[in-house]
């Protein structure tokens, strides 16, 4: 199955990279190009893609509210792609909201040509690009501009049991999946079936919404070990 792409980006140099690049892998297909977040609404709503490149820094419209929209649909509207964030910093003021909206993840885009083609796939087959090092990231931004998190745990931890709560607490933690295995002495696919548990008892779509759930819930402080 072809994997259908929109690149939302105000340089018309990078949208031509990327959609070289995406258009020469066999599963993977730019159905369209945007220079900002209005019209990339506007693109996504006609060409229905699986996946958006969404720029965060643009005119008329930033990624962030395109995101929203796009992942927030007006009623009526059922089509809502997968969004992948492109930052050129590893932390952007946007990047957690971005997040919390409901986007996949985000790339640098700087990131090596392979990286963006991986990152595709994997948003476009369900999961979440949010790599450790990025997980780490988030969670110091986190802590840095949301020093006061809820105290009480949300009602809907109460619904995992304790060790799906522990995998929750150790992917918040920015550990990988074979980092949980090894620290629980579990499989890796054991690991793997916790976390679609856990996300299917809590209504997350992703491993990105399972970290900042863990923070907004109070299940875990940053900062805290």
């Amino acid at each position: 199955m072809t994997i259908r792409v929109i690149i939302v980006d105000d340089q018309s140099m990078v949208r031509a990279g990327f959609a070289a690049l995406l258009n020469a892998q066999s599963d993977i297909d730019v159905v369209g190009e945007a220079p900002d977040g209005r019209e990339g609404v506007q693109v996504s709503r006609s060409t229905h893609p699986d996946v958006v490149l969404m720029d965060v820094r643009m005119p008329e419209m930033d990624g962030l509210a395109a995101a929203q929209e796009l992942l927030a649909p007006p009623p009526g509207v059922v089509h809502r792609p997968k969004v992948l964030m492109l930052t050129t910093f590893d932390v952007d003021d946007y990047v957690y909201a971005a997040l919390r909206a409901g986007a996949s993840g985000f790339l640098l885009k700087d990131a090596p040509p392979a990286d963006l083609i991986a990152a595709v796939r994997v948003i476009a087959a369900g999961e979440a690009l949010l790599a450790p090092t990025v997980t780490k990231r988030l969670i110091e931004d986190f802590a840095k501009t949301r020093p006061a998190h809820r105290k009480s745990h949300s009602p809907l931890l109460k619904s995992l049991t304790p060790r799906e709560a522990e995998v929750l607490e150790l992917i918040a933690r920015g550990l990988s999946n074979q980092e949980i295995a090894q620290k629980l002495v579990l499989a890796e696919q054991t690991v793997k079936t916790h976390i679609g548990r856990v996300l299917a008892k809590l209504d997350l779509r992703d491993r990105a919404q399972a970290v900042i759930f863990a923070y907004e819930s109070g299940l875990v402080a940053p900062g805290g070990r």
